[in-house]
C-alpha cells in the first residue's frame, strides 16, 4: 500500500505543476506503481476541467473553451508540450537520423516547434470549443486526459528505447505489459457509467500502434520526448474523433 501511494505521488509529480513536497522513493516499485496511476491522474485533470466547464456553462462557449484549454495546460505544465516540438524539429529538418536525434536533444526551439505547438493548442481550442457547443456530456472531458496517459504508458512499455539510458530506459526496466493492463482499471470503472468509453479505448489501441510503428521507422526506438507527444497526439486524436462523432453519428446543434 505504501508503495502505491508513492507510486500515485510520484505519477502527479511527473505529470502535473501540482506542488508536492515530499520527496518520494526512486525504486522499481514506486515507478511500476506510477506508470498504474497515469490514467488516475488524467482522471484527476479531467475533472478539474469538466468542473472548470460546468461552473462557465452560462459564459459565452468560445470563452469557455479557452478556459479549459488554459486550465489544462496549467495543470500539466505543458510538460508533454515539450515533446511535440522536439519532434516536429527533428522530422522537418529532413536530415539522417543522427542529426534528428542531436536536434531533438537541442533545448533551443525552432520554427517547426513553434508550429506544432500553434496548431495543436489551436485545434484542442476549436475543438473544445464544438464539443461545448454541442453540450455534449461531460464525461469525455473526463475520459480524454486519462486515455491520453494511458496511451503515452503504453508506447512506453510496449516499445523499445533507441538508446540505453536515459529516463524512459529507466522507467522500461521496471515495467512489463501487466502495468500496462492494470492502469486501465480506473477507466474500466467509468466505463461501467459510460459504455461508449469501451469503444474509445479500442481507438486509443489503434493511435498506439501507429505511433509505435511510426516511431520505430523515423527513429528506431522511443525517448521521453515520444511518450509526451504520445499523450498529447492521443489527446487531440481522442477530440476530433468525439467530435466526429457529434457532428455526424448524432443530432447537433448548427455548428460553430
Amino acid at each position: 500500500m505504501k508503495n502505491a501511494l508513492f507510486g500515485i505521488l510520484l505519477a502527479l509529480q511527473f505529470l502535473t505543476r501540482v506542488p508536492i513536497p515530499i520527496a518520494v522513493p526512486w525504486t522499481p516499485d514506486t515507478r511500476r506503481w506510477a506508470v498504474r496511476a497515469y490514467p488516475l491522474v488524467g482522471l484527476m485533470i479531467g475533472s478539474v476541467l469538466a468542473l472548470t466547464a460546468f461552473a462557465m456553462h452560462s459564459v459565452p462557449t468560445p470563452i469557455t473553451a479557452l478556459a479549459v484549454l488554459s486550465v489544462w495546460v496549467t495543470l500539466s505544465g505543458g510538460l508533454h508540450l515539450d515533446g511535440v516540438m522536439d519532434i516536429a524539429d527533428a522530422l522537418g529538418s529532413n536530415q539522417p537520423l543522427a542529426r534528428r536525434w542531436e536536434i531533438m536533444k537541442d533545448p533551443q526551439i525552432g520554427s517547426f516547434g513553434m508550429l506544432a505547438l500553434l496548431f495543436l493548442l489551436a485545434w484542442k481550442g476549436v475543438l473544445l470549443w464544438a464539443l461545448l457547443t454541442y453540450q455534449a456530456p461531460l464525461w469525455w472531458l473526463l475520459v480524454v486526459p486519462a486515455l491520453g496517459r494511458w496511451a503515452g504508458v503504453a508506447l512506453l512499455v510496449l516499445t523499445p528505447c533507441a538508446q540505453p539510458k536515459g529516463l524512459a530506459w529507466s522507467w522500461q526496466q521496471s515495467l512489463s505489459g501487466q502495468d500496462v493492463a492494470l492502469a486501465l482499471l480506473p477507466l474500466a470503472l467509468i466505463a461501467l457509467l459510460a459504455p461508449p468509453v469501451v469503444l474509445i479505448g479500442l481507438t486509443v489501441m489503434v493511435f498506439v500502434v501507429l505511433m509505435r510503428w511510426f516511431m520505430l521507422r523515423l527513429f528506431n526506438g522511443i525517448n521521453g520526448d515520444m511518450v509526451g507527444a504520445t499523450i498529447e497526439g492521443g489527446e487531440l486524436w481522442l477530440l476530433i474523433l468525439l467530435w466526429s462523432w457529434w457532428q455526424f453519428a448524432t443530432v447537433s446543434p448548427l455548428g460553430i
